[in-house]
């Protein structure tokens, strides 16, 4: 399985959290981080997002790396600390799946899946628009990470 680990684009602040918008300067931004998945050849299965706005339209803006038939999800635990339940969750899914969710909680659960052992106090910092690939069974210490995408990068 290929997973694509993605931070939400740039959102508006000072709203609710959970209502918070992809900002314009964002929408423009993660639509280059797109282009670059998609020249690099990157499609997907599955897209699957926390239930926060802004991870919501940054899975839309993704939708144009979906195979024909590819899905998207709302998954509520992809806004929260991961756990066993996610890894559960993740089950469920096959072929090529990005996770769209937040920080610290993508940086902990990448963390977990590459070394095997939960990230309490030390995970991997992703920056908004960032997209970390990881291939192998979505488990602790079972993938590969083989790509690290900060938007930056992304954007050139």
């Amino acid at each position: 399985m290929r997973l694509l680990l993605v931070r939400h684009a740039i959102a508006e602040d000072g709203i609710d959290d959970d209502a918070r918008p992809v900002s314009s300067k964002g929408r423009r931004r993660f639509k280059k981080v797109v282009g670059a998945l998609d020249r690099l050849d990157v499609k997907l299965d599955h897209i699957v997002h926390s239930p926060k706005l802004r991870a919501l339209q940054t899975a839309e803006l993704m939708t144009p790396l979906l195979r024909d038939g590819g899905t998207t999800w709302v998954l509520d635990l992809l806004a929260d600390l991961p756990g066993a339940d996610l890894f559960q969750a993740l089950e469920a899914f096959d072929g090529d799946v990005a996770l769209v969710g937040h920080q610290p909680y993508l940086g902990r659960l990448l963390a977990w899946l590459v070394t095997g052992r939960p990230a309490a106090e030390t995970a991997f910092e992703l920056r908004k628009g960032a997209v970390a690939v990881l291939d192998g069974n979505p488990r602790p210490g079972e993938v590969t990470l083989t790509m690290l995408l900060p938007p930056k990068v992304a954007r050139i």
